[in-house]
């Protein structure tokens, strides 16, 4: 950068334009590039950012690919492997490693929880200049019920993430609250960051014969879709007493789990022994959201015990699905109302499965195109997304750049 002296008081006035400066680099993160919420979310946005001004690599926690490896290195990104969170000092080193082999970066963005507290303090101490904390889910009551040394890991984390972080971003208020506390509404440095979805793939035409035929379902039968990992956070233990409750009232009705997960095996095991194994499908990791929903699927059911802003909700919405979800999901998802029915996980399965076949033979309040069109004129397009994203990133590099001044 040039000396104040070499400049006059009009450049400094108006810095250089983006074009004229060298990309923003950013290293994300995560803790795998998987088929999950945040990651397809953080695709939408590598996709879609103007990747001549913006250069993202994605640091992951383990050493195995994932579903999105191949597309990111195909798009001019780097995967680079860190998976040493159990071992801090070697997580370090690696660390450390990382951003001498492959920076120097502008931003590290953060992906990872309370683990972003140790990511962010790692990034300061080695100098990158802004740093970003993303909270993505709201689990304060999964949180209370931790023994005292990881309520203690929290605290750390927490304390971590306010002295070490540059910029802190929420996908939901709920989000922000948890992993920021309340006072994050008052600073100018954190804020709200919606995901936004690619709808293109929403307007495309389908065949709901051939994608049920590929699945094995009848044309006619009534199905119930869930997309999401197979972990505690999503409930599948209670989702299959609703399941349970459903399939004994309607006999032709079907199930479709879409996800991976260490839970799975456990999972199948339990669908297997209720006797369900013909009508609850397991078909894995797919890169065809949109089709199955769309060609597939009658209602969505998503009983999570917590969550920040599913983007599989608003792909759900997209879709035109009615969609029957637990109460304690942020309502900064609820981008088209009508499709939304809110119940409480208290309530026993039966009234969950009541609520889901209400939906069999009530006429649509509103169709897929009608949904479409709400969906592009909300704050959940893919391309307001990036672009907030990127309005960040370069408030960020400019206040860096006056303060450098």
């Amino acid at each position: 950068m040039q000396s104040v002296g070499s400049q006059n008081i009009q450049t400094l006035s108006q810095p250089p334009s983006l074009s004229e400066r060298s990309p923003i680099r950013i290293l994300h993160v995560v803790g795998a590039m998987t088929r999950g919420g945040i990651e397809t979310w953080l695709m939408h946005v590598l996709r879609h950012i103007d990747r001549q001004q913006f250069q993202m690599d994605f640091l992951v926690h383990v050493d195995y690919s994932c579903a999105y490896d191949d597309e990111i290195r195909a798009l001019g990104s780097r995967i680079i492997p860190c998976p040493y969170t159990t071992q801090p000092l070697q997580y370090a080193r690696h660390f450390k490693q990382i951003l001498h082999q492959f920076g120097p970066y502008d931003i590290v963005h953060s992906h990872v929880n309370h683990f972003s507290g140790y990511v962010l303090y790692l990034a300061r101490q080695f100098g990158v200049p802004v740093r970003v904390a993303h909270g993505h889910n709201d689990s304060t009551s999964v949180d209370a019920q931790a023994n005292w040394q990881r309520r203690l890991y929290f605290a750390l984390m927490k304390w971590g993430i306010k002295q070490c972080s540059t910029v802190e971003i929420g996908c939901s208020k709920q989000a922000a609250t948890h992993l920021f506390g309340l006072s994050w509404k008052a600073s100018s440095n954190q804020q709200i960051l919606h995901y936004g979805v690619d709808l293109t793939p929403f307007q495309k035409p389908i065949s709901k014969l051939a994608i049920r035929s590929e699945l094995g379902i009848p044309t006619d039968a009534f199905v119930i879709g869930h997309v999401g990992r197979f972990a505690v956070q999503k409930n599948h233990a209670f989702l299959l007493k609703v399941a349970q409750d459903i399939i004994q009232r309607e006999p032709n009705a079907f199930f479709v789990l879409v996800g991976e997960g260490p839970l799975k095996s456990e999972v199948e095991q339990q669908v297997f022994q209720m006797g369900l194994s013909d009508r609850i499908l397991f078909i894995g990791s797919r890169s065809d959201i949109p089709q199955l929903m769309r060609g597939a699927m009658d209602v969505f059911l998503f009983p999570s015990l917590y969550e920040g802003l599913p983007l599989v909700l608003i792909e759900a919405q997209a879709a035109g699905l009615p969609c029957v979800i637990s109460d304690v999901i942020s309502e900064e998802v609820d981008a088209i109302k009508p499709l939304i029915h809110r119940l409480s996980l208290s309530h026993v399965s039966s009234i969950w499965a009541k609520a889901v076949l209400a939906q069999q033979h009530v006429s649509p309040l509103i169709s897929q195109l009608q949904a479409l069109e709400m969906l592009t004129a909300s704050r959940f397009r893919i391309q307001d997304s990036a672009k907030q994203l990127e309005n960040i990133y370069l408030a960020q590099r400019c206040q860096r750049s006056l303060v450098a001044l």
